[in-house]
């Protein structure tokens, strides 16, 4: 059960359990279809590092349905995807030392996997951000919340 906060317009979801569901590492899946396994992340502060895990499920190919995992504040989520496309597949479709991208995996494709470590110390409980495909088109579909708590 979750209960929901209210300060200045922001929700932040919060388990009754505090922040029990607060992780340092996740398994995500993805597949021949527009939607990531997951679509909250909680993440504790003090784990310093965060680790994204991602794994194709499906059959196509990287450059047909490929996907990857993108993380910016959330006011910066159609930029960096809008310039993300014309960075192209070589560059996994995020822009090249992009300061709004706080961190991308590689494009993958149907059978792989990949993963991407980065720091939290730069993370804001007040901050808003969230993780997304930068694949083009996919942005608007794939994308889920990632929660900084204490």
């Amino acid at each position: 059960m979750k209960t929901f906060l209210r300060n200045t317009g922001l929700a932040i979801a919060l388990t009754t359990a505090g922040w029990a569901n607060a992780e340092c590492s996740f398994d995500l899946v993805v597949g021949d279809y527009l939607k990531f396994s997951m679509t909250d992340m909680i993440v504790k502060k003090s784990c310093g590092t965060v680790t994204v895990n991602l794994r194709h499920e499906g059959k196509l190919a990287a450059n047909m349905m490929g996907h990857n995992w993108v993380l910016s504040a959330t006011g910066d989520v159609q930029p960096v995807a809008m310039e993300g496309m014309s960075a192209g597949l070589a560059n996994h479709y995020v822009k090249p030392n992009d300061a709004r991208v706080i961190a991308a995996s590689n494009i993958i494709g149907g059978g792989e996997t990949t993963s991407l470590t980065f720091e939290t110390a730069a993370l804001s409980s007040a901050g808003s951000y969230t993780y997304f495909c930068s694949f083009p088109g996919h942005s608007y579909g794939m994308r889920g919340t990632l929660t900084i708590v204490p």
